[in-house]
């Protein structure tokens, strides 16, 4: 696969026609520019998305956002919806990381208003979240507590007035997939999870105090309630070892599903079931107990910034409140408009789509999370570009 294979639709979007491949049941599209393509072609990214695009009832195309990279299955940044009536899940095409996302805190105060403070609040916070390879809690969850933390998501947290009731209303699904089951998470994951929540562990996992230092949307910063020079706190994280270990168990009895059932494959990362299979179900059920368990995980970190930002700054820092909890790693049942016709569909997304979606139809919502605009400036090169091309389409 090479640059010249690819059509270009519009100077932000390319396409990988079908005919490319007599596999593929769909085109697939990139969102990139010319700078940002290049990339694209350094890693197995390409070759996983044409593979995406050869999965049975795949609708439209097989997407990849402008922050395309290599991932396990799905490329990451990849998104494809699927009919229902044709429908197939695909742990690996999830990922291990279930509902691997990222939160933002926002203060009400500035960067010069607490600057001598900032290294005492980042130690105190360093103390009070684990983090690092295995990183775990004292205190451990029993059976019963984990369980309910698996079924209810974040909401089991604010009834025991644990966060308020902004820290689920500003989340995505509000902190709950409604069709979690327990009973459907191994003992062993379980097991990896009773000392993990609050837990940031390593990799690309961060936990950081940032600050507000460009606003690309005026109106829509009002909205979300951010100033320049505004101190924030943003964390990214996802459901530890109980959701790889769930994404270990479920691939493995995908695969025997897949031989029992003479599946070829193009890629034996993308094993995939029928939903509506014994598999299915049982790991629909599994995912989002783990992508539950990651939201609360994401809720108990914020908790613990809280009290090190009330011990630090006192009644003189004031709230942090959540301004968005979203995720990537997630397989959801969503409606969408297909040739003026509305269809039930899954998506399977290792993109945070639930940022594009939830306020402005055209993207300019990303404006909110400039913050870490300095944190990851190629990242937010590739989403402003994204948010352009949208605009013009």
């Amino acid at each position: 696969m090479q640059k010249t294979d690819l059509k270009k639709v519009t100077p932000y979007l390319w396409e990988i026609p079908k005919k490319h491949w007599d596999k593929m049941n769909v085109p697939a599209r990139v969102y990139a520019d010319e700078k940002l393509l290049e990339k694209v072609f350094e890693d197995r990214s390409i070759g996983q998305l044409i593979n995406v695009a050869t999965l049975p009832g795949i609708q439209k195309w097989a997407l990849a956002m402008p922050d395309i990279h290599e991932g396990y299955g799905f490329p990451i940044g990849g998104v494809a919806a699927f009919d229902l009536d044709e429908e197939i899940i695909s742990p690996g095409g999830v990922g291990y990381d279930i509902n691997c996302g990222v939160r933002l805190l926002k203060s009400q105060i500035t960067f010069k208003e607490i600057k001598d403070k900032i290294l005492p609040l980042v130690n105190q916070i360093q103390r009070d979240v684990p983090s690092g390879l295995g990183s775990r809690m004292r205190d451990k969850l029993n059976n019963i507590q984990l369980n309910r933390v698996l079924e209810n998501g974040v909401k089991e947290l604010v009834g025991q007035g644990i966060g308020e009731k902004l820290d689920f209303e500003n989340c995505e699904e509000y902190g709950s997939m409604k069709n979690a089951d327990p009973e459907k998470v191994s003992e062993r994951a379980k097991n990896r999870g009773k000392d993990g929540l609050g837990t940031l562990g390593s990799g690309n996992h961060f936990l950081e105090t940032q600050r507000v230092e460009e606003i690309f949307d005026e109106e829509v910063a009002k909205k979300f309630g951010l100033f320049l020079g505004q101190v924030t706190i943003m964390i990214h994280c996802g459901s530890r070892g109980l959701g790889h270990q769930v994404a270990t168990d479920y691939i493995r009895e995908f695969l025997k599903y897949s031989q029992k059932n003479n599946i070829r494959l193009a890629d034996r990362e993308l094993v995939y079931a029928p939903i509506g299979s014994k598999e299915g179900k049982n790991y629909l059920g599994a995912m989002a107990a783990a992508a539950n368990f990651a939201w609360v995980n994401r809720h108990t970190i914020s908790h613990n910034v809280r009290g090190a930002w009330k011990r630090i700054l006192g009644d003189s820092g004031g709230k942090l409140e959540l301004l968005y909890d979203v995720a990537h790693n997630m397989a959801k049942f969503e409606e969408h408009g297909v040739n003026k016709e509305k269809k039930c569909f899954a998506s399977i997304e290792k993109e945070p789509q639930e940022l594009f979606r939830r306020e402005e139809k055209n993207c300019r919502n990303i404006s909110g999370t400039s913050a870490s605009r300095s944190l990851f400036p190629v990242l937010w090169e590739r989403l402003l570009m994204f948010s352009s091309a949208l605009k013009k389409q």
